[in-house]
């Protein structure tokens, strides 16, 4: 096989699907495979110019990321792309304990060669900004913009509460040493200046040999094109890993310059029912299930879901009735006692939740009424859901917002393959998101 430009690995699943739409949008040839791909789906995919691994560090603890992580390394390793992207979500959302970004760089920087490690804080195009390493997120799509340790939700986040808004300060509590920064009132300075900023950040780390990670500043589109000159002159001289939100990709594609596809995607109205599974505690998400009325809603117990098969067959019962009768379903899960703060609790729940999806996805398949059109509310429960569906792979099909992508399921079922799926974060999406989902205007 050619040798791809770009090579990423999403910590879940929903911003993994935001990358694989940046580059496809972009004109390039992409392709998100459900783990290391085998060389049969690699030549099922074709050529591609980005290869993308999906995952669920960000849910992990450090030792399951490692183990994780060292097959994911060994394969970019011998593909050997000259970037290596590990995808956070833009919030950073991450702790010592769980989801450990300082870990994930450990584990997968001895599998390039580059000493430097970018650490891109932002992405505009979500409402998300990084000023002097310090993380600043709006509420929603168009929402007012928080510190992110006093955003609304980040701040209570139930398993990885934002306390600390410098970037720098985050990343070394999960262990992470000697990080350096690149503010963004040098990118004015021209191309020259920066370089020789980047020097002297090399020059002056001792041991010459040592990891150098660098925190960069984006607090506005325009400066997409300068972060991503800066990354691609140094991936030319050796392979380099970076680490950031989707806004990796769209630096490299502002600096590729590279044209957008001529014809757009289009997104039509579902010709059958769609199922929709909301199992993020967003108060966002909470906000887009009460504008769902075109769904019929049925709520889930999360708590019973986990522990009681009698209720979780009463539950896929009624959704696929609901189904079967030609109805758009959605169900959604919530906190029934206070808010989930155990990681296990909460882990469970989207494990039992992605269960539950793949059974009514059988379930229909088998009433000879395949679901055409999916959708998928939470990071955890979108990561665990497209492992439980058996797919091999996730193609771009369209942007339904900022943030939210329309992927096409690559499946060796045939009732699977060519399935749409929506993946979404708790953040992502206006009010009207299940709505657009039906194809509605």
């Amino acid at each position: 096989m050619t040798t791809p430009l770009f090579g990423w690995y999403g910590d879940d699943f929903t911003g993994a699907t935001d990358t694989l739409a940046v580059l496809a949008q972009a004109g390039l040839r992409a392709m998100l495979f459900m783990g290391v791909p085998s060389a049969a789906a690699l030549a099922a995919a074709g050529p591609l110019d980005a290869i993308g691994i999906a995952g669920a560090a960000r849910a992990m603890p450090p030792q399951a990321m490692r183990a994780e992580l060292s097959g994911v390394g060994r394969f970019f390793e011998k593909i050997a792309p000259p970037v290596l992207h590990y995808k956070v979500c833009s919030t950073f959302d991450s702790a010592p304990h769980v989801g450990n970004v300082a870990c994930a760089i450990q584990a997968l920087h001895p599998t390039v060669s580059h000493r430097w490690v970018p650490i891109v804080g932002g992405q505009p195009s979500l409402g998300r900004y990084c000023a002097f390493s310090n993380l600043f997120a709006a509420a929603g799509t168009g929402g007012a913009v928080h510190r992110i340790d006093r955003h609304p939700t980040m701040r209570q986040h139930p398993v990885t509460p934002m306390g600390e808004a410098d970037l720098r300060l985050h990343l070394a509590r999960q262990g992470l040493d000697g990080i350096t920064a690149l503010h963004y009132p040098l990118y004015g300075a021209g191309a020259d200046a920066l370089d020789a900023a980047l020097r002297a950040l090399l020059d002056t780390t001792a041991p010459a040999h040592a990891m150098v990670p660098t925190l960069m500043d984006l607090t506005e589109s325009s400066q997409l094109a300068t972060v991503g000159r800066l990354l691609w002159q140094q991936a030319q001289q050796a392979r380099l890993l970076a680490v950031g939100s989707s806004a990796v990709a769209q630096a490299l594609v502002a600096h590729w310059a590279r044209p957008a596809p001529a014809v757009t995607p289009t997104f039509a109205r579902a010709d059958g029912p769609v199922f929709a599974w909301a199992g993020s505690l967003s108060p966002l998400t909470a906000a887009q299930v009460q504008a769902a009325t075109d769904y019929e809603r049925i709520p889930v117990d999360a708590q019973r879901l986990v522990s009681d098969p009698a209720y979780t067959q009463t539950l896929q019962d009624a959704i696929c009735d609901g189904l079967q009768r030609g109805l758009n379903v959605l169900a959604y899960t919530g906190p029934t006692d206070g808010t989930v703060t155990a990681i296990t609790s909460s882990a469970h729940i989207a494990q039992a939740s992605a269960n539950l999806i793949a059974r009514v996805v059988q379930a229909q398949t088998d009433h000879r009424t395949p679901l055409r059109r999916v959708g998928i509310a939470g990071g955890d429960t979108s990561s665990h859901a497209v492992q439980a569906l058996h797919l091999w792979g996730l193609s771009y099909q369209t942007t339904l917002c900022p943030g939210v992508t329309i992927s096409r399921a690559h499946s060796p079922d045939p009732a699977r393959d060519g399935m749409e799926l929506m993946l979404k974060g708790g953040q992502m999406g206006g009010a009207d998101l299940f709505a657009k989902l039906l194809g509605k205007d």
